[in-house]
């Protein structure tokens, strides 16, 4: 499990990344003393709609005042939306140390800091107590665990009774092959893709109340049709994605984007509820 967790590591690692979001930033005639999280929300929401499908999932219950966690935070903008929006209390755990880095300082940068935390650990084995979190959620992360009743309990353990727990993910529709590169994996041992409803068979066997779940396919092919059309028209933006995917960008993006069109990979949210 620990040569997984470094290999997964290592397909988002990229050295010095706060150092060249700045870099980028003040390429773009931006104000370091000024930064707003619109100027870095096309780099730190790594999910299919970005910050648009955060604001959704935000919005799609009362948070107001939470205190939340995210579960694969990345590099925090989901925590940071919750924090500048709705005033929670948030914090952020992965498993990669320069995300987690890149992540405090982004918060610091944009003045969240006193608002947001974010801790290096494993999905699997989380540093909580138990009952802890009014929410936990979670946006593009199962697909790197292999053990999924292990990643589901730990989120329900740390949940408070009466809390919620809200996804966003990728899931696999039926035994087609799925071909790689993809943004979460470089190749077939770092990905461990499920149909949502053996997801939904743990989460009910846990004992989570399903409130609702819906499939966000359409909106996920819109949206990356629209940024190839921009690609195509503009380059590659100056601060975005490709800042951490590189000249594997299209590849990944093209991968997924044909597996969603065919249907053979279906993105889909829901809402939880620990009774």
């Amino acid at each position: 499990m620990e040569n997984i967790n470094q290999d997964i590591e290592n397909h988002y690692h990229k050295e010095g990344l706060f150092e060249e979001i700045i870099l980028r930033l003040t390429e773009k005639g931006i104000d370091i003393n000024n930064v707003s999280r619109a100027d870095i929300s096309a780099i730190d929401e790594l999910h299919v709609r970005g910050a648009a499908v955060s604001e959704e999932l935000a919005h799609s219950i009362d948070l107001k005042g939470a205190h939340v966690l995210d579960v694969g935070c990345g590099l925090g903008g989901p925590c940071r939306l919750l924090a500048d929006e709705l005033g929670c209390q948030t914090t952020g755990i992965d498993l990669s140390k320069e995300h987690i880095r890149t992540a405090t300082q982004l918060s610091r940068l944009v003045k969240l800091d006193d608002k947001t935390t974010f801790v290096v650990g494993n999905a699997t084995q989380l540093p909580f107590n138990d009952n802890t979190f009014d929410a936990v959620w979670t946006q593009h992360v199962q697909m790197n665990i292999p053990d999924k009743e292990k990643f589901y309990t730990e989120i329900f353990r740390v949940l408070k009774p009466g809390g919620h727990f809200l996804y966003y993910d990728i899931f696999k529709s039926g035994k087609s092959e799925i071909s790689y590169p993809m943004p979460w994996a470089s190749n077939e041992t770092q990905s461990f893709l499920i149909q949502s409803t053996a997801m939904e068979q743990i989460l009910d066997d846990l004992g989570f109340t399903k409130i609702q779940s819906k499939n966000q396919t359409q909106a996920g092919v819109d949206f990356f049709e629209h940024m190839i059309a921009r690609l195509k028209a503009f380059g590659p933006p100056t601060i975005g994605i490709n800042v951490l995917m590189g000249e594997s960008t299209q590849p990944k993006l093209m991968n997924l984007l044909d597996h969603l069109k065919q249907g053979e990979l279906i993105i889909q949210s829901g809402i939880y509820k620990k009774e």
